[in-house]
């Protein structure tokens, strides 16, 4: 499990073949699992500085590898008695979002990304998304869209700087929209299910 709060940007040395090559201030152990922009690997060798975690063949089918150079968020797993902030993320990436529009508002910058329609249904307003392994709140839903708010500070301490227009990036929705919206589509068509029914659903009990 994490949190979707980086930990510090590492710095690609090399991705050579399925092993990724990262140097970093922390220093994990054999065996640890990482999150590295959003998706949880485990360390297979290590040095004083440097750590190399493995990427199955599925992870990079999956994953958009076009970020994995320069530099990338890092996280380690949490540990029994860390302190909780941001949510429960498991490093499961679900699937690739698109940037599609970047609006400055002022002290802040709109991110608008787009996501495969099987998967729009888990993203909540005012719920917790995952961007590259960033949690991060949902300020406005559309059809296969939202909208995210993101401030100065977040932007110039993770990839958020450097990400354009067509920027793919590693999304993973909330685990509880996930786990929520499951229990209910059984009572009634998925077609019909919305997230106020689900509300009304949960204030009677």
């Amino acid at each position: 499990m994490f949190t979707g709060l980086i930990r510090e940007m590492a710095e690609v040395l090399s991705l050579k073949n399925s092993f990724l090559t990262l140097k970093a201030k922390y220093s994990p152990k054999l065996g640890d699992s990482i999150a590295v922009n959003g998706a949880c690997l485990t360390v297979v060798r290590f040095t004083s500085d440097t750590f190399t975690v493995e990427l199955s063949p599925e992870s990079q089918k999956i994953l958009a590898m076009e970020n994995y150079r320069g530099k990338v968020h890092i996280e380690p797993a949490m540990m029994m008695g860390d302190r909780f902030e941001g949510h429960i993320v498991q490093g499961h990436v679900d699937c690739l979002g698109t940037i599609t529009s970047i609006k400055n508002s002022g002290n802040s910058t709109d991110f608008f990304i787009s996501l495969p329609s099987e998967y729009s249904k888990y993203i909540i307003p005012k719920g917790s998304v995952t961007i590259d392994g960033v949690s991060l709140t949902v300020n406005e839903v559309m059809k296969d869209s939202f909208r995210l708010t993101i401030i100065p500070h977040t932007i110039e301490n993770t990839l958020f700087k450097r990400y354009k227009v067509g920027t793919k990036v590693n999304l993973e929705t909330d685990m509880f929209a996930r786990y929520v919206y499951n229990m209910f589509k059984g009572q009634k068509s998925e077609d019909n299910l919305t997230w106020d029914k689900v509300d009304k659903a949960l204030y009677s009990y």
